[in-house]
């Protein structure tokens, strides 16, 4: 049984950074996942894939982590690459790429 632990991102259709800043940790998949004949759904006979905790801070899911020994991995957030533009520099007559409909 092994997890991983990490921030979650923002999602995409936000501007704001909701339900970010706390550290999830979630179970890897012990089994595959199959398609039921029946119905068509997708299955898998292991739980705690279904399990999620969350955690205020980084050294509070390790602390759980190494409490109940299980394996884990920390996957640090990565930090988003912002570029400071212009709206008026999108309707500047020396642009490098045409601005066309």
């Amino acid at each position: 049984m092994s997890a991983r632990i990490f921030s979650p991102a923002k999602t995409a259709m936000q501007s704001g950074k909701a339900k970010t800043g706390h550290w999830v940790l979630e179970f890897d998949p012990a089994q595959r996942k199959k398609i039921d004949p029946l119905m068509g759904y997708t299955t898998s006979g292991d739980m705690l894939s279904q399990v999620k905790l969350t955690f205020d801070t980084k050294e509070e899911a390790i602390a759980y982590a190494e409490k109940e020994k299980i394996a884990y991995r920390v996957e640090e957030p990565k930090e988003a690459k912002r570029r400071q533009i212009s709206y008026s520099d999108n309707f500047r007559y020396d642009r490098k790429t045409p601005w066309t409909h």
